[in-house]
């Protein structure tokens, strides 16, 4: 990069000082002055004259100067500050008396004067890119009084540009998609690049565009950057991603030009132009022949390198003999063509199919219908498989009768199955125990006859449905079961009896031949439609004087009453046997009992009574009087009780008194013991009281009689100043001694003893000053005594003095 940017500075100040020449040339001796037929020859300020007419000189006021554009080449690393121009003007004299100042962008940062000589230096590297120019204003003043000799002037620095920024492309990288197959030439995008430097001077900023990676694949425009494709049928199967490189190069692309480059990540799209394929000519599928209608046989599928619509393939069935029994669909997620049991298949019948299967695209791109056509076929041959199937019935279902109460064994009927399959197995036969729970019926395993266990009842259960289930022997347990109904066929074995059951109700004042009744018959047989019933009087109740049947030969009997003059203080109900028959086979009959009851009316034949208690109440006390009374009576009874009940209970005493020992299971112990719980867990006799199990119990809330001496050697001392030795010695007195009471792990003093030779040590008796009792022996009593030593002693005389 430097040997280029040397390069440029040298061109750069050749052509500058060409250009200068130039001017210097163009222009007359007259108007050079002095100072500037030297090397300040371009910085020197000049009048101007105008020639208005031919011959004819016009002189412009006098001005001091008049500035041209300076230059100053950019990057420029010399180890001196670079000198951009000089300025001059008219009055100076070169005596030193003319100030010269400079003013405006960068003034006495970027460019320094020297204000004797007007010499103009850059002191900091200049980037054109970040400014092109610099417009400054020029002065001269005197020096001593800074009063201007010039009017200010303004002119203007241009930075010149140089080679030194490379193209980029500030897109980058790209990504690109062009359709494959596509013709060469075709346009798949454009890249551009931007240069820094400046256009308009020199080649800095003209950019040729080359590619780099990618051939010969595509290629580049090297004025427009327009990447197109350079190959004919490039196949997106083969091959769908490509890296492109382009480079920009400035400088024209010549020598010594600066570059960029831009990754380009190009991608072939898809097109149809592949035709779907099966990978096999003959596709071999089997099932079995049990399966069902709706269950799979088998997938296959047809490959379309192409993506998206482009790959998407249809199946149908062109031909074969399975076209009935199979049928094709799509997955449309795998497109796989699924192949499915439309109709059930037997092994037994036929053992093979055949299906001619097509797969096809349903979109097809028309610039590609030359190169052949988007399908293909295949052939699918089924085999069926053997299965070993359940047997099967000869019919649906079984309808059979049998008589009600026919004899155990009785014949109902016969059921047959066969096996299906090759073999042809034997066939046992079964009823399930959860179609017949009562067990009414039998089958034989071998011939499948039904017979009964017991007589029937059909007005209990007139209908019997079983299951009867066959199954093959030796082979996989497979049954088949049958619905097999069972009418019990009915039998006259049932007599007749009323319909219903209620008494009649007849006025005391009937009159003769007046019909009370119209009664009718049921039968729990069935009835056919010429079966009737006949009514007539039991023998018995022929000679009766009071009613009469009359048989309406409609399965009713109408009765009659045949007198008057019915009491009910004499007979208030009457019985009247019926007897009834039918004309079953056999015929049956019974005799049925008609209750009459006789009741009081109005004169309406409105029956108001049919009690005999009114009747013995007195003269105008009717049925709401009495029930009044005998509620009041029951209401003073209540309260009668209540009140003996209480008076009952304030004689009772609060307290149950000894004598009346009416507890159940509490026991009573005569000395203080554990309770009720310690006879459960202890031994009871081990508390007992040796001298009580002889008869004597000593008191304990007396001093016992007997008194057992004292330990040999052991005398109780009044001044003894060993008091534990003498509490050790009473707790082993008290624990030998037979007459204490048999406390478990307490021991309880049953009197308080003889009395302490100390006295009491109450301090009840001792708050006076005068008392004569002497404390003093407490002192050798030891440490738990001390305190009382203290408090009832005699103090040291010695503490006194003190």
């Amino acid at each position: 990069m430097w040997e280029g940017l040397r390069l440029q500075v040298f061109w750069l100040c050749l052509g500058l000082a060409v250009w200068n020449t130039a001017v210097a040339v163009s222009r007359g001796p007259q108007e050079r002055g002095p100072q500037e037929r030297g090397h300040r020859r371009h910085l020197s300020p000049y009048r101007h004259r105008e020639r208005r007419k031919e011959g004819q000189v016009l002189h412009r006021s006098k001005r001091g100067w008049v500035w041209n554009q300076f230059f100053v080449i950019e990057e420029y690393t010399g180890p001196d500050p670079v000198l951009v121009g000089r300025l001059h003007s008219d009055v100076d004299t070169g005596d030193g008396n003319i100030k010269y100042i400079l003013s405006g962008e960068g003034a006495g940062t970027i460019f320094v004067i020297d204000d004797k000589t007007g010499n103009i230096h850059a002191t900091k590297t200049l980037d054109r890119e970040e400014q092109a120019e610099y417009t400054l204003t020029a002065q001269a003043v005197a020096r001593d009084t800074n009063k201007p000799l010039e009017p200010p002037s303004e002119f203007i620095v241009k930075v010149q540009d140089i080679n030194d920024n490379p193209p980029v492309f500030l897109q980058g990288p790209y990504y690109a998609r062009v359709a494959e197959m596509s013709n060469v030439g075709t346009s798949v995008i454009q890249v551009t690049a931007s240069d820094a430097d400046d256009p308009t001077y020199g080649n800095s900023a003209r950019l040729v565009y080359s590619i780099l990676q990618g051939q010969p694949y595509f290629s580049v425009e090297p004025h427009t950057g327009i990447i197109r494709t350079a190959l004919p049928n490039m196949d997106r199967e083969a091959k769908q991603e490509y890296d492109v490189v382009i480079q920009a190069k400035d400088m024209g692309g010549h020598m010594g030009g600066l570059s960029g480059t831009a990754q380009v990540k190009i991608t072939l799209t898809d097109v149809n132009d592949n035709p779907p394929k099966f990978a096999q000519g003959v596709y071999a599928m089997s099932i079995a022949e049990d399966r069902v209608p709706g269950e799979e046989v088998g997938r296959l599928k047809a490959r379309d390198p192409d993506q998206g619509e482009n790959g998407l393939v249809d199946y149908a069935v062109l031909e074969g003999d399975g076209m009935s029994v199979f049928e094709i669909s799509k997955d449309s997620e795998s497109q796989e063509a699924v192949i499915k049991l439309k109709k059930p298949v037997d092994f037994e019948t036929k053992r093979s199919y055949t299906l001619k299967v097509e797969a096809v695209n349903p979109h097809v791109d028309s610039r590609f219908l030359s190169w052949g056509p988007y399908k293909d076929t295949t052939v699918v041959k089924i085999s069926v498989e053997d299965a070993d199937e359940p047997p099967v019935f000869i019919a649906p279902n079984y309808s059979f009768e049998v008589e009600e109460n026919a004899p155990w064994g009785t014949l109902v009927g016969r059921v047959h199955a066969k096996d299906t399959d090759i073999a042809n197995n034997p066939i046992r036969y079964l009823i399930p125990r959860y179609t017949d729970l009562e067990e009414f019926f039998t089958i034989s395993p071998e011939e499948g006859t039904i017979k009964t266990t017991r007589p029937l009842d059909r007005e209990t259960q007139a209908w019997h449905n079983i299951s009867v289930s066959a199954t093959e022997i030796g082979g996989h347990h497979q049954d088949a079961k049958v619905r097999v109904n069972i009418k019990v066929k009915d039998v006259n074995d049932n007599a007749p009896e009323f319909a219903t059951q209620d008494e009649v109700l007849m006025c005391e004042n009937v009159t003769p031949g007046k019909a009370i009744k119209t009664v009718s018959a049921v039968d729990k047989d069935e009835m056919s439609p010429r079966q009737h019933f006949h009514f007539s009087l039991a023998p018995k109740a022929v000679s009766n004087h009071n009613f009469s049947l009359k048989d309406n030969r409609d399965s009713t009997a109408t009765i009659v009453v045949i007198r008057k003059g019915f009491s009910r203080m004499i007979q208030d109900v009457y019985a009247l046997p019926i007897e009834i028959n039918d004309n079953g086979v056999p015929p049956l009959s019974s005799t049925n009992t008609l209750l009459i009851r006789v009741c009081s009316c109005d004169s309406k034949d409105t029956i108001l009574s049919c009690n005999v208690e009114p009747y013995i109440l007195p003269a105008g006390l009717s049925t709401g009087a009495l029930i009044a009374i005998l509620a009041c009576i029951v209401i003073l009874l209540a309260i009668v009780v209540l009140f003996v009940a209480l008076r009952r209970q304030k004689k009772e005493p609060l307290i149950v008194f000894e004598e009346e020992d009416i507890r159940e299971n509490i026991i009573t112990y005569d000395d203080e013991g554990g309770g009720e719980e310690d006879t459960e867990a202890f031994d009871i006799a081990t508390l007992q009281n040796p001298d009580g199990i002889n008869g004597f119990l000593p008191r304990k809330d007396i001093k016992p009689d007997l008194q057992f001496p004292l330990r040999p050697g052991l005398r109780p001392v009044a001044n003894s100043v060993d008091v534990d030795e003498f509490i050790k010695t009473r707790i082993s007195d008290a624990d030998n001694d037979p007459t204490a009471p048999p406390y478990d792990s307490i021991q309880v003093y049953g009197y308080e003893g003889r009395g302490s030779v100390a006295g009491s040590l109450s301090s009840l008796e001792s708050v006076t000053t005068d008392s004569d009792l002497d404390y003093d022996y407490l002192q050798s009593w030891g440490p738990r005594f001390k305190k009382l030593a203290e408090l009832y002693g005699t103090k040291d005389p010695a503490e006194d003095n003190s």
